[in-house]
Parts: C-alpha cells; structure tokens; sequence
C-alpha cells in the first residue's frame, strides 16, 4: 500500500505476480471492509507517514503481519526514474516478498498513546516558548529596560502590566500574554498527567534513579523506545537517538568520525541533552566523565558525550531490570514524592514522608559523599589508564 493523505495504492501480489491493483481512500469504514476481503495469511506492507499508526491499527487483526517499511532506505522507490502510486507499490510488495525490505518497529497500544502524549508537550513547550520572544520583542522594540527578575512571575507579571507602551502594542501585549496562560496551564496539566504516567510505571521509577532523568524525560525516553529488547547494545540505543558520530571509510583509507549523526527523536535527544546537563551538576562518576571529556573538548563536546553515557545506562537500567548503582536513596524518594505531588497527591502536615530523610542534614551529607568516593574512583581509574601506554590498554582490555 502507497500511502497518501486521502487515499491508498493498493496491488496485491501472489506467487510474484501482480493479480489486483486499486485505489483505498482512507476512511475508517472503508479501510476497514478492504482489511476484511483479505485472508489471514497475507502480509501488508505500508510505508511509515502520519496515518500509518491508524492503518496498521485496523489492518493487524485480519493479517498474519503488517509490515512497516522505512521510507529514507526504500531506495528503489527514492531513486526510481519511473515513479508513479501504482509503481511504489508494487514495488513495497516485490521487496517485502524478496526479504530486501528495510521495516521499522510497529508500536504498541501503549507506546503510540505516549507517543501522542509526548508529542503534544513539546507542541505546547515550543508554542510557550515562541510567546514569551513575541512578549520580549515588544519590549525590546519600545526601548524598554529588561526585567532584572522573572518576568513571567508574580511579580514579573505586575511590573509587566505597568509598563509605559503605546495602545496597540499594550493590546498585542495582553493578547499574548493572555495566550502564554492558558499554555502554561495546559502544559501543568499535561506535566501532571505524565508524572502520574511515570509513577504507575516502575521502569520509569527506575529511570529516575539515573541522576538528571525525572518524571518527563522519563516517559519520552521510554514513548520513544518502547521495548527496549530491539536494541541488543547500548550502542544501538544511542544510534537510534543520534548520538553516535558518522563515520566514512572506503578502501584501505582509515576510519573518520564526524559529528553525531542527528538521526532518530530529536525531540527525544534534546530532552538527553538537558538531562545531561542536570546530571554533570550532581556529585557522582556523571560529573568526573563531564569534566574529564570537557577538558579535552570543551563543554559543548563534553555535554554530549554525558548525554551518550546517560543513553548507556538506560539501556542498562531497562534490559537489566535493576536501578542504576550510584543512586541516592534519601535523594531518590524526595524526588518521587515531589513527583507524587506533580501528579495531585495530597500534602500531609505534621507527618513525616518517604522524603524526610533527604532533609536530614548527616543523612544527606553521607550519601552525597558515597557518590563523591564513586566519582574520585573514576578519576583515579582514567589517570592510570592515561599512563599505561596504547600497547598495554590493549592487554588490560
């Protein structure tokens, strides 16, 4: 099937050869008694576009499988001088029955409705961002002062209503803020929906012993991988984000590496990138490897590589089913139960909670200095690393 946004190039292939070809427009009612005339034995193939999640949805339970074929590697469509609906088609079905079709993963119920979750966060983030350089713009352009606070606090929000600004750009002004909330509010909704998410969900527990991952980036990792056993290394994972460099090799020339290759989730990558950041704050091995990698290459390089190492350990953390080693227990249940408190639950005064010990000054500090031993144990071991030379490593290794 040749996906488009209305309608569907169906040919049907038996034994090699192409015995029917049709056009489907692509209603619900129609998709449906198509997915009926066929037997239950037949494979289908579609390409992976904006409605395919709903095709295959219909499809699955009247087939033994429902392809879903990548389009950036389906040369033989990409590169074809002849290239018309019915050719493409054909085309998918010919390499499906050959065994030389490149197929993605077909996500579950569950994945594609975080998906769809995910998604419409960061419609919402980038919307609330996009309001907020609209309303510093319209200051800038009537040579007003920048706020020395927050603007879009409290206090930020009155000074913002006093400010000296001719009628129609003080009507622009409170439009857009106006529109920034009722985004915010919709976006402290949806926060809340998914930290709920993330709490009944115990591989994202799991997750949030990472240090840098919370409740959000939580659920988008896990919306994006779905299983984590289609990836057997953690070098997998972290070329499915795009956070392995290119590399280019031909003939007896040596190996290049470039820069990561930006392909996958960028969505995904980006939320990696920030975590990263949160992550080589904290005292533990995370910090040494920033540091370590910073002094070579900068901070830029370095905040990378972190968000590569902490692709790492969420694979490790998934496949293995265990928390991540270094995890700071007093830390780990303040930090679930200002999720808990995201999420709706009811504040209890005047009875200590799972995160009172966090607040425990000696309990606090004994942990912060076990994850500092951790992190000074992974600068001693890369210093005499660094000074067995390269014929050695390989030895060591």
């Amino acid at each position: 099937m040749d996906i488009h946004r209305a309608f569907a190039q169906v040919a049907i292939l038996d034994d090699g050869k192409v015995v029917s070809e049709q056009r489907l427009d692509l209603v619900q009612d129609k998709v449906l008694a198509f997915a009926r005339s066929l037997r239950s034995d037949d494979e289908v193939v579609l390409e992976a576009t904006g409605n395919t999640a709903a095709i295959e949805r219909l499809l699955r339970p009247f087939v033994s499988r429902v392809v879903i074929a990548n389009p950036r590697m389906v040369r033989a469509i990409a590169y074809a001088r002849v290239k018309t609906d019915k050719i493409d088609a054909i085309t998918l079905a010919r390499l499906q029955a050959s065994g030389f079709l490149p197929e993605v993963w077909a996500a579950d119920e569950d994945t594609v409705r975080r998906r769809r979750q995910a998604t419409e966060r960061m419609g919402l983030l980038d919307e609330t961002v996009r309001l907020k350089s609209r309303i510093h713009a319209i200051l800038h352009a009537n040579l007003i002062p920048k706020y020395k606070g927050e603007l879009f606090g409290p206090t930020g929000q009155r000074w913002l209503a006093t400010a000296s600004l001719p009628d129609h750009e003080r009507l622009i002004l409170n439009r857009l803020v106006d529109e920034l909330q009722r985004t915010t509010e919709q976006l402290a909704v949806l926060d809340r929906e998914l930290a709920s998410l993330a709490l009944a969900d115990e591989r994202a527990v799991r997750l949030m012993t990472i240090p840098g991952v919370g409740p959000i980036v939580a659920t988008m990792v896990l919306s994006a991988i779905g299983d984590i056993s289609r990836f057997e290394t953690p070098q997998k994972l972290a070329s499915y984000f795009g956070l392995t460099p290119k590399i280019r090799q031909s003939g007896e020339g040596p190996a290049r590496h470039g820069r990561i290759s930006k392909q996958g989730n960028a969505c995904v990558r980006k939320m990696l990138v920030e975590a990263a950041w949160s992550a080589q704050s904290a005292p533990g091995p995370l910090r040494a490897f920033f540091a370590r990698i910073s002094g070579k290459r900068g901070a830029a390089a370095a905040i990378v590589a972190t968000a590569r190492k902490l692709t790492v350990l969420i694979w490790h953390v998934l496949a293995k089913g265990q928390e991540y080693a270094f995890a700071r227990p007093a830390f780990q249940a303040m930090k679930l139960r200002k999720v808990a408190l995201k999420a709706g639950a009811s504040r209890e005064y005047g009875k200590a909670g799972p995160g009172r010990d966090y607040w425990v000054k000696e309990i606090r500090h004994r942990e912060m200095e076990y994850v500092k031993r951790a992190e000074d144990a992974y600068a001693r071991m890369v210093e005499v690393w660094r000074q067995v030379p390269p014929e050695g490593r390989k030895k060591i290794c």
